[in-house]
């Protein structure tokens, strides 16, 4: 692993370990390290169980055992032909949280940002005796929630264009292929406001994923999949039924905002959060004190009616 706001990575690997776990014929990588209640942490595009390598020292220093995983089609993980639909991939945490026993003492903590938000959404919906608590950061679930439209036209289309990119069939491949090191640092240099939290060596750690043999096509399935019309409708569906557990919605300065806590209040019956300021869209990268504070404070409350 590389880092490039660390000096001394040997913590890191002196409490973390990679694994891999087979759910449905699918190898899932993800490294855990600690001790305690566990939390389990899940990424967006277009990056892997990295972009948590900040928060997962400080929230096992904080006593809890931390889980960060690729899900299906991104880091180390599987690239399988289909199955990027949240439904499939929902049921794959509910797999892998049973055969890691993250669940033998009750449900276990969730936080998911970009598609990992998405990917969370989802799974507390449909396995909601599963999850205790879930934190989402700066994304918007597909088919549930509206943009933000106070944005001008330039800065609108710096944040959205790729919505509309990755749900085209080929051109993502044939434009990244190759160039996946250009891309990223163009990527990550457009949505950050701290753009050095994201260093060379990290990048190069997102492309090397990136340029694996189907990686480009595996993440851009998330999109197509999520806004399709059965991807739509079963968010839908979703929607109906207001998630039971408390939700923590963290919204970037420069990024979903104020409007993360708005739309996850219309999913959930006990939502709060609010906006990260001085922060761009890669939370736990560019504000690693803040999300980890906001994370252990709100995992560490006392879910009322448990034992």
């Amino acid at each position: 692993m590389m880092c490039s706001t660390e000096s001394d990575l040997s913590a890191f690997w002196q409490t973390f370990r990679h694994g891999t776990a087979v759910v449905d014929g699918v190898h899932l990588h993800y490294v855990a390290g600690g001790s305690g209640a566990p939390v389990l942490l899940l990424p967006g595009w277009p990056q892997s169980w990295y972009a948590w390598r900040f928060v997962m020292m400080r929230l096992a220093a904080a006593g809890r055992r931390v889980i960060a995983l690729d899900p299906r089609g991104m880091g180390e993980s599987d690239r399988p032909a289909g199955g990027y639909d949240l439904t499939t991939v929902a049921a794959d945490i509910h797999a892998l949280a049973e055969k890691l026993d993250l669940l033998a003492d009750g449900p276990i903590d969730v936080a998911g940002h970009d598609v990992g938000t998405w990917i969370g959404y989802a799974y507390a919906a449909d396995w909601p005796d599963d999850v205790r608590r879930l934190a989402v950061l700066d994304a918007l679930v597909p088919g549930l929630s509206s943009p933000r439209t106070d944005l001008a036209p330039d800065e609108a289309n710096l944040r959205t264009w790729h919505f509309a990119f990755n749900r085209l069939d080929d051109l993502p491949d044939i434009l990244i292929a190759g160039r996946e090191r250009a891309f990223l640092t163009w990527l990550f240099r457009a949505k950050a406001i701290n753009a050095w939290a994201i260093g060379p060596d990290d990048i190069d750690e997102y492309a090397r994923q990136l340029a694996a043999p189907g990686a480009i096509r595996a993440a851009t399935a998330y999109y197509k999949a999520a806004f399709s019309p059965e991807g739509l409708a079963a968010n839908r569906a979703r929607g109906q039924r207001p998630l039971p557990m408390p939700v923590l919605a963290l919204g970037a300065e420069r990024g979903v905002g104020q409007g993360m806590v708005e739309a996850m209040r219309s999913l959930g019956s006990d939502v709060r959060g609010g906006v990260v300021a001085g922060c761009g869209h890669y939370m736990p990268e560019e504000r690693p004190d803040e999300v980890s504070s906001e994370l252990i404070r709100f995992f560490s409350e006392v879910v009322p009616g448990a034992q």
